[in-house]
């Protein structure tokens, strides 16, 4: 802690604390965009996981009906009647709406999922201010020059 942050009238900070209070501040900030933005990515990363679930169990149940649907159209036109056909096609039109529904729930959950609008904000805010700051004018010395010159 520097005098000035004790409330001492008259005290200044060094520039090695100004510095050393920069650096601090800036990586606090640094960590908590991070944090932030785990946070949002991590609820979208949830919400894309249910919804990739229950995509591939529609997939999996509209793979399941092909068959039963196929030995029902072949028992269908075998028999021309009521019987063991119609109930394969009754079976496998179930597994279908069953999918459907699967398949709903899967779009409503991808369609739930957003950039992580807050970070971004928040990183955009952050940018513009540092944009906005200028760095002191300093006086360059023959010396500095001389050094400048001969290192190029």
């Amino acid at each position: 802690m520097s005098a000035v942050d004790q409330g001492a009238p008259g005290a200044e900070r060094t520039l090695g604390q100004l510095v050393a209070a920069a650096t601090a501040e800036m990586s606090a900030l640094v960590h908590d965009e991070i944090a932030l933005a785990k946070v949002e990515i991590k609820q979208d990363v949830k919400r894309a996981g249910i919804g990739s679930g229950a995509a591939i169990a529609a997939g999996v149940l509209v793979l399941f009906s092909l068959p039963v649907l196929s030995f029902a159209a072949a028992y269908g036109i075998h028999n021309l009647g009521l019987g063991l056909a119609w109930s394969f096609l009754i079976v496998g039109v179930a597994f279908w709406l069953l999918a459907g529904l699967v398949g709903l729930l899967a779009v409503a959950k991808f369609k739930k999922i957003k950039p992580p609008v807050k970070t971004m904000d928040s990183v955009k805010q952050t940018a513009a201010l540092v944009g906005t700051v200028k760095p002191h004018p300093r006086p360059v010395s023959d010396q500095a020059v001389g050094v400048a010159r001969s290192s190029s």
